[in-house]
């Protein structure tokens, strides 16, 4: 009854589990479908330089034919060098300045100890007139805005609502107001010419303003007459034939017709309509990337928590691309695509993150103008983002990766740029810079790998070279309480290592999984072989049962150890099989032979398991039984190597070991070979190569 609980509970928990699993998929169909912009798409592709591959195109209706953005801004520039800059007489100015020029010249001659009262008044009406005329004519503050070429330039006089255009050349400026004082008053021997020239000085101010505020409305409202477009296109008109090439005029006429399709379209269209079509489009994306998991990687379709850190990411990026289309970025080739593959791909894998990535850019194609080019542009890219992380063992390689995704954009960007203008001239270099700037931001994939770890429990390639770092505590204990065992499993992650880099898999998991695979031994290290450096065998004084129990102990003790220091499931699981079910044989068959008469519990000399279900775990357990075993080889020749290598492999294969592990024989023979080489290297075995001739 209990049994059948049990598997009624597991069959509601699957049930649930696959419930879950069509939620998150409706889910993220739902959310990328209502984010997506609901811009009906012109059917037409086409790019400068290119064939027009349709029927011929005629215009289907007026439309006005629009201006380049470059042809618009010329425009504005022009309009703002023709609109005059608004200047404003201050008459308050030329009052204050007269008012304090008398009470000054009074002080002043005070001082000066003068008693002439004619040389005082010449003096006097002399200044009062000079200033009085200068500020009538006007002492204007030039502007630097408007000093392009001359220091004088034309403006327009504000005066009660009439303006009046003339050039700032018939104005003073307070440099050339006391130019005109001195060169008037210097010769003069009727006046005290010191003491006025000093006194005008202080008293020449402008009275001619710059009004920003009106020139900026004056500017404004010129720009918004200036036209974006450029004539009309009547309806029935050929726009294009079959076969033609598409020139500037050409792209012009197409570029104008497919903006006024788009605008008549989301004014006119069906929204419904639109968004049952990318509902469909997105639909059929999601399932084919299910259908692939499926397929391919059960092992991701069966965990829900992994489906959902993908279905995040791919959404995320959606998103981002939706958001930034909305808010009208200048480029949307600003926006990191790269991320995406670069996650995925150190996340899982090569194939996982080359088909989402697919995904991704096909759906964003039907966002963007000049869908082949993205796709082409991104794609590349992703590929080259993919390969050139496929190994990953240095932190360097996220830079390396970047500067070849900005190669690839460089290189693609210069030969779409010459099939378009057939000339190096006319390639605008400053387009490439969003790409610089895509690049720089794909650098934050590292952080959100970080991220997306912690939050749903998978471990990365980036931690996985973190734990292969000798100096982590637990190596760093093992090798200090257990040095045997430690460089044992140095020995066993070099043979796992090279063997999986051979046969397929991922090297950096093979390698932490055989540093930390028997750590447990920490716990005991003189009970192990290979820490035994006195003569002393503390097994000498157990039974065989409770030695074999101390043995088999080292697996549970090990996965104590690193689950309290929160190592990676992944890793514990290499723990957990690298002796599968096996038996302790040295001490099962010394119990037989010295107890024949007892009935012997062979689970007491068997380890828990499970076996191995990976090509990694699988290649861990017999690279640690061949190491192992190979210790106690004396004078190791080519013969005894070969044997040995045989023997463990085949006796693995025969106890059914490896049946979960998905490994070919093909696989095993490369294996063997490998081992083989590889131990006639470290104990230095020659191959007597005359017996061969």
């Amino acid at each position: 009854m209990a049994s059948i609980n049990k598997v009624y509970a597991l069959s509601l928990l699957q049930k649930n589990a696959d419930i879950l699993k069509y939620v998150m998929m409706v889910s993220t169909i739902a959310v990328i479908t209502f984010i997506l912009p609901k811009q009906p798409k012109f059917k037409y592709e086409f790019e400068k330089g290119k064939i027009w591959l349709h029927d011929d195109l005629v215009s289907p209706y007026n439309y006005p034919l629009l201006k380049k953005p470059e042809e618009v801004k010329a425009d504005k520039e022009s309009i703002k060098k023709s609109v005059l800059p608004i200047y404003r007489f201050n008459y308050k100015i030329k009052e204050i300045q007269l008012s304090h020029y008398q009470a000054d010249f009074e002080a002043k001659w005070r001082q000066s100890n003068l008693q002439n009262p004619i040389l005082k008044e010449k003096t006097f009406k002399a200044g009062l007139i000079f200033l009085n005329n200068a500020y009538q004519k006007g002492i204007i503050g030039l502007n630097k805005k408007y000093q392009r070429n001359s220091q004088h330039y034309p403006i327009s006089i504000l005066e009660n609502s009439h303006e009046t255009e003339q050039s700032t050349a018939t104005l003073l400026t307070v440099t050339s107001a006391f130019s005109l004082a001195s060169e008037q008053f210097t010769t003069d021997n009727t006046i005290e010419s010191a003491l006025l020239l000093n006194l005008i000085k202080d008293h020449i101010t402008p009275n001619v303003f710059y009004d920003e505020h009106f020139t900026e409305i004056i500017e404004n409202k010129a720009l918004e007459n200036v036209s974006s477009t450029r004539g009309m296109i009547q309806k029935g008109e050929l726009i294009i034939e079959n076969g033609s090439s598409i020139d500037a005029d050409m792209y012009k006429k197409l570029e104008s017709l497919r903006i006024a399709y788009e605008k008549q379209a989301h004014v006119n269209g069906d929204q419904k309509l639109v968004i049952i079509g990318q509902g469909m489009l997105v639909s059929l994306i999601i399932t084919l990337l299910m259908v692939f998991l499926f397929l391919f990687r059960k092992d991701i379709f069966a965990d829900n928590r992994q489906i959902s850190l993908i279905l995040l990411v791919i959404t995320g990026m959606l998103v981002f691309l939706s958001w930034a289309i909305k808010l009208k970025i200048p480029n949307l080739y600003f926006i990191p695509y790269c991320i995406v593959p670069i996650i995925i791909r150190i996340l899982f894998d090569t194939r996982l993150a080359m088909n989402i990535h697919l995904l991704v850019v096909l759906v964003a194609s039907f966002l963007l103008p000049n869908s082949f080019e993205f796709a082409f542009l991104q794609i590349t890219a992703g590929m080259v983002a993919i390969y050139s992380i496929k190994n990953l063992v240095r932190r360097e390689q996220f830079l390396v990766s970047a500067l070849l995704i900005l190669l690839n954009y460089l290189v693609v960007f210069v030969g779409i740029s010459l099939i378009r203008e057939g000339t190096l001239d006319a390639i605008y270099w400053v387009n490439f810079l969003p790409f610089v700037f895509s690049v720089m931001l794909t650098l934050l994939a590292y952080p959100l790998i970080y991220l997306f770890e912690k939050l749903f429990g998978i471990t990365s390639d980036i931690t996985l070279m973190e734990l292969t770092n000798t100096n982590n505590p637990l190596l760093r204990d093992l090798a200090f309480k257990a040095p045997g065992t430690f460089q044992h499993s140095l020995q066993v992650a070099n043979l796992a290592e090279a063997a999986i880099y051979k046969i397929g898999g991922n090297t950096l998991l093979v390698r932490a999984g055989a540093l930390y695979h028997d750590i447990g031994k920490t716990d005991n290290p003189q009970f192990f072989i290979e820490n035994q450096n006195t003569g002393f065998n503390p097994h000498d004084s157990l039974s065989y049962e409770d030695s074999a129990q101390l043995i088999i102990q080292h697996v549970s003790k090990g996965i104590e150890m690193a689950r309290k220091c929160n190592i990676p499931q992944m890793i514990i699981d290499f723990i957990k099989t690298h002796h599968g079910n096996t038996r302790v044989d040295y001490f099962y068959q010394s119990h037989l032979k010295n107890f024949p008469e007892k009935i012997v519990d062979e689970n007491t000399f068997r380890y828990p398991g499970p076996i191995p279900f990976s090509k990694e775990t699988a290649v861990l357990m017999m690279a640690d039984s061949v190491e192992a075993a190979s210790r106690s080889l004396k004078e190791p020749d080519a013969t005894k190597i070969n044997q040995l290598v045989d023997r463990i492999i085949d006796y693995k294969l025969a106890q059914n070991q490896l049946d979960d592990s998905n490994i070919t024989l093909h696989d095993l023979e490369t294996i063997k070979l490998i081992f083989k080489n590889m131990l006639m290297s470290i104990y230095h075995v020659r191959i007597d190569y005359s017996k061969s001739i």
